[in-house]
């Protein structure tokens, strides 16, 4: 979407209608700031009026008791002007926070079920934008957006119905007044709604570029990208600085001419006012000058404000804008599976399987092969080869083009998606660990897995010792993506966190390939442990696996070139012979 349509957008009423649905299930808060912004206004008028009176009636009349009892009322009015804003100002945050707890919850569910080619092509750095940054916009449409807008103008409205009743000639005055100031509002507005759009831009590219700097620091400081990265990051800061500054120069021109606006229409009615008494002896205005004082701030300092409060809605509707259009995006795998199988055995089929990450580009072309029950497979083949799709795809993290793939001769897309993944266990090479404690990264805060079943699981695979010597042992925090645990540590935690899960089908991804001797002892032992019984699907660099394995399925270019066990294969002298001379054999001589 280009930003002139997003500004196009940005006040559609079909939008603006589908972010206050969120607010029915809070309908009794809604309308409780409704009925306080309408007493706000009631209350905002009897000062003004109050005022004239103590002047014209109370003083003229040097009435003590009168003059008493008006100062009383006025102690009311302010009492009740203090609890409707206390009211106000409580109730719409807690209105607005409802609703984007509501509206982020439904954020999070969606963005877990897209499909994984979403999130390939899709910055983090903007989606926590729209998950964290872009909520409290959205939520700032109740608290300081709308309901303030619409506070504002009863309060106009009431301030200049009593200025006609009180003196319809100087109200005149003011009204003329006004155009300079809508006309002005409605310019910066239009200025203010593009700023806007660029601000937030701006402020998820900063996001973005920051995130993945973090996340990246080790390569940034192996490769000495300090002073380039510092440079690009000084252009990014720029452009969100300039974004922000036009809001500003924006800002500092509305704001001085609604100034000198308001300015000109109080020398005018202390003009008029005085000299309708010069020439009406009989008329005392005095004190309706001093009312329309009042009345002229009532009037003129929430248009001010409507101005810089429909900034504030203006951004939080340009960012329910960017939310919901994640929420309608269509990128979940289809969850239409209504198989539930308690047991499964594990007998894997894929049947003529075509597959592409984009359009028109083919990454499997045709694959079929058969994985029995309790059989470790291994596969192999050079980088790009598809051994990895293979696995995505029996996850279904990605959709097929064509062919189909069977467990235990029922199609995974028969399978609810909870109930497919619950019989998958999957060891990647990179390792993702949260930052919370070894115990919950294994359990993945499952309440039904024990810290007595991690402890015997960690026993039986040989990592309790490892685990046990870490400060906290199982309560030990490894941080952010595990960084307090060596690679080979996190292999172990990820291991053991498979084999806790007791998958009826067990995929390790080049589980191994960048370990120390010690962890590769450890998986070994583990993975002879966990395998046992079970259909295993291992893509392997480390030749003791593939010696092992029941078949090794050889893979070239997105296809099977050759298919049988290491010694059949070996017999055969070709691609896996060739491979293994070229790899294997040359880290056996290692």
């Amino acid at each position: 979407m280009s930003k002139n349509d997003e500004v196009g957008k940005a006040f559609d009423f079909g939008l603006f209608k589908r972010v206050f649905a969120h607010t029915k299930p809070y309908r009794i808060t809604f309308w409780v700031v409704a009925g306080v912004a309408i007493l706000s206004a009631g209350f905002a008028v009897l000062t003004p009026v109050l005022v004239r009176n103590i002047i014209n009636d109370a003083l003229s009349n040097k009435d003590s008791a009168q003059l008493a009892a008006i100062v009383l009322a006025m102690l009311g009015v302010l009492f009740g002007q203090v609890l409707c804003q206390l009211s106000f100002n409580y109730y719409a945050n807690l209105l607005g926070e409802s609703v984007i707890k509501d509206i982020r919850v439904r954020l999070f569910q969606k963005m877990m079920g897209f499909k994984m080619t979403y999130f390939d092509n899709s910055s983090i750095g903007v989606l926590v934008t729209r998950a964290v940054a872009d909520m409290q916009r959205i939520g700032e449409i109740f608290s300081q957006g709308f309901f303030v807008i619409v506070a504002d103008l009863l309060k106009m409205l009431s301030g200049a119905a009593v200025m006609l009743y009180i003196n319809w000639k100087l109200a005149l005055i003011v009204f003329a007044i006004l155009p300079i100031i809508l006309v002005a509002t409605r310019v910066f507005q239009q200025a203010m709604k593009i700023a806007f759009i660029e601000v937030r831009a701006q402020v998820a590219n900063l996001n973005s570029f920051v995130q993945e700097r973090i996340a990246g620091m080790k390569i940034v400081q192996l490769f000495n990208r300090e002073e380039i990265e510092k440079e690009k990051f000084r252009k990014i800061n720029e452009k969100h600085q300039n974004a922000w500054l036009k809001t500003v120069w924006y800002n500092s021109i509305f704001f001085p001419i609604a100034e000198i606006s308001y300015s000109i229409g109080i020398g005018l009615v202390v003009y008029f006012g005085v000299i309708q008494n010069i020439e009406n002896v009989a008329l005392n205005n005095t004190g309706s000058i001093f009312a329309f004082f009042f009345l002229m701030d009532l009037l003129f300092r929430p248009l001010r404000q409507i101005a810089d409060k429909f900034n504030t809605l203006q951004m939080g509707m340009v960012a329910a804008n960017r939310v919901f259009k994640i929420l309608d995006t269509d990128s979940q795998i289809a969850d239409k599976g209504t198989l539930e199988k308690a047991d499964v055995k594990g007998n894997i089929q894929f049947s003529d399987v075509r597959f592409g990450y984009l359009e028109n580009e083919e990454v499997l072309h045709g694959i079929s092969f058969d994985v029995k029950a309790g059989e470790t497979v291994a596969i192999v083949g050079a980088t790009g080869a598809g051994k990895s799709t293979i696995i995505n795809l029996l996850n279904r993290f990605y959709e097929i083009k064509s062919g189909d793939i069977l467990i235990d001769e029922h199609n995974i897309q028969d399978y609810s998606l909870r109930s497919l993944r619950s019989h998958i266990a999957i060891v990647l090479q990179d390792v993702f660990l949260f930052a919370d404690s070894i115990a919950n990264n294994i359990s993945l805060r499952d309440e039904s897995v024990a810290l007595s079943d991690i402890e015997a699981a960690a026993k039986q695979i040989g990592v309790h010792e490892f685990i046990s010597s870490l400060p906290g042992g199982y309560q030990y925090n490894v941080k952010e993506r595990g960084s307090m645990l060596s690679s080979g540590q996190r292999q172990l935690i990820a291991f053991l966190r498979a084999y806790v899960s007791n998958p009826s089908i067990l995929i390790l991804d080049e589980a191994t390939s960048s370990v120390d001797t010690y962890s590769e002892q450890l998986i070994q032992q583990a993975t002879d442990k966990i395998t046992e019984g079970r259909t295993s699907i291992i893509i392997a660099h480390r030749l003791a696996t593939i010696k092992k394995a029941d078949k090794i399925i050889v893979m070239d270019a997105g296809q099977i070139v050759e298919m049988g066990t290491h010694k059949e294969l070996l017999k055969k002298g070709g691609y896996y012979n060739d491979l293994y001379e070229a790899q294997f054999l040359a880290e056996e001589v290692a």
